[in-house]
């Protein structure tokens, strides 16, 4: 590891960026197109020297959306389940420092020993997605459910971008949680349960709409007339009970501020500027874009995707930009595109930048434990029953889409 650390500047490896602001999109976003810079290099040397003296005691995850400032301090990246067994894996850290978001801490409580401190740098960095379901919205529409008759026949399913408190629900209700790269198999698991994918029974999927509806339509066979979206502000939904007795996956309507700004537009307009380019997506993208790209998965997937291609290969990657911005510095023999003309990161996982991971460490090195995050043991119990089933399904195909 490096004393000092330089933000790179404007790289020329990743192109057709643009500083629009897009106040209709889904959420609306206003993005300044640059990361701010890098802190002073007196807080690279403060970190360093408060890792080094806790030594073993600490093991800092990273996000992969996570910024390069951060990134270059933790003891391992991925996904945010990665980390989570990862962490679970280091019995002997007595601090987990986690840099990702909140939802991300509460699994790595759950699947860490209770002797283990599971610290999120910045209390602020919360995930968009996972708070468009909160447990109220859930059991009521769980209710909701049951009065249209179907509650006996439906199993929920939730996505891990969601909080403890909603794996719990999934756990109560002989549900599961699922990732991007085992959705697939999550889905056929739940519909066994209620008679298979021929039958009548249902999946109540949490809280991201494009990920189970890429899901259901693309890799199951459903059709898009089998999905209904379920608005917690409406009755029944925003549907009719009938609606919800023909419907064979019901969609929560939540979706991830950054993946779901990707239009269709944008992977026409690079197919028309760049000749052969390859289109590379999350499945959290909308429909019309995961149907329209060549290539269609996770977070890990699409690393070990562009990794894997031949120097010269053009991509155009949906995804959160830090990531991006970091395929295109570790592959300059390939023509790295980002899929939108407008730059934005995610910005609660933003919020954990190296002030604070500066202080979270040294306040550990003064002997105090700030921002731990704390699963109650109900929850606790009642979420890992559902991250047990997942652990029990048989591994993804991460085949290309």
């Amino acid at each position: 590891m490096t004393t000092t650390f330089t933000e790179p500047g404007p790289s020329p490896a990743l192109l057709l960026l643009g500083t629009r602001r897009d106040p209709l999109s889904e959420r609306g976003v206003d993005c300044p197109g640059a990361l701010p810079a890098a802190s002073d290099p007196d807080l690279v040397a403060r970190a360093l020297a408060a890792k080094e003296a806790l030594g073993e005691r600490v093991f800092i995850l990273g996000h992969h959306y996570q910024r390069d400032e951060v990134i270059q301090f933790a003891d391992v990246t991925g996904d945010s389940f990665k980390l989570a067994r990862d962490a679970a894996a280091r019995p002997e850290a007595e601090f987990i420092v986690f840099c990702g978001v909140h939802f991300m801490a509460e699994s790595a409580d759950i699947l860490t020993s209770d002797d283990q401190a599971v610290i999120l740098p910045d209390m602020a960095a919360g995930c968009s997605m996972a708070d468009m379901a909160n447990i109220n919205q859930v059991e009521d529409a769980w209710e909701q459910l049951a009065e249209a008759g179907i509650a006996h026949q439906t199993i929920p399913i939730t996505y891990m971008n969601s909080t403890a408190a909603i794996k719990a629900f999934c756990g109560r209700h002989d549900g599961a949680v699922c990732t991007s790269s085992n959705a697939e198999v999550a889905l056929r698991w739940a519909f066994d349960q209620v008679g298979g994918l021929d039958g009548t029974g249902k999946v109540l999927f949490l809280p991201d709409q494009h990920l189970g509806r890429n899901t259901a339509v693309r890799q199951l066979g459903l059709s898009l007339e089998d999905c209904v979206v379920f608005d917690p502000r409406k009755p029944l939904g925003g549907n009719t009970a009938q609606e919800l007795q023909r419907a064979r996956i019901i969609l929560w309507k939540g979706h991830c501020s950054v993946h779901g700004r990707f239009r269709q537009e944008n992977v026409e307009a690079l197919r028309a500027t760049v000749e052969g380019i390859n289109i590379l997506v999350h499945p959290e993208c909308t429909y019309d874009v995961v149907s329209h790209a060549d290539y269609v998965g996770s977070t890990e997937y699409i690393i070990k995707t562009v990794a894997a291609s031949e120097p010269g290969s053009a991509w155009g990657i949906g995804t959160e930009l830090n990531l991006v911005k970091r395929l295109a510095l570790a592959h300059p023999d390939k023509s790295i595109h980002y899929l939108d003309d407008t730059v934005c990161f995610c910005s609660t996982m933003n919020r954990i930048d190296l002030p604070h991971l500066v202080w979270a460490l040294e306040s550990l090195v003064a002997g105090e434990v700030p921002n731990r995050i704390v699963v109650d043991p109900q929850t606790q119990a009642e979420a890992k029953i559902a991250l047990d089933r997942m652990l029990a399904l048989p591994a993804a195909n991460p085949a290309k889409d």
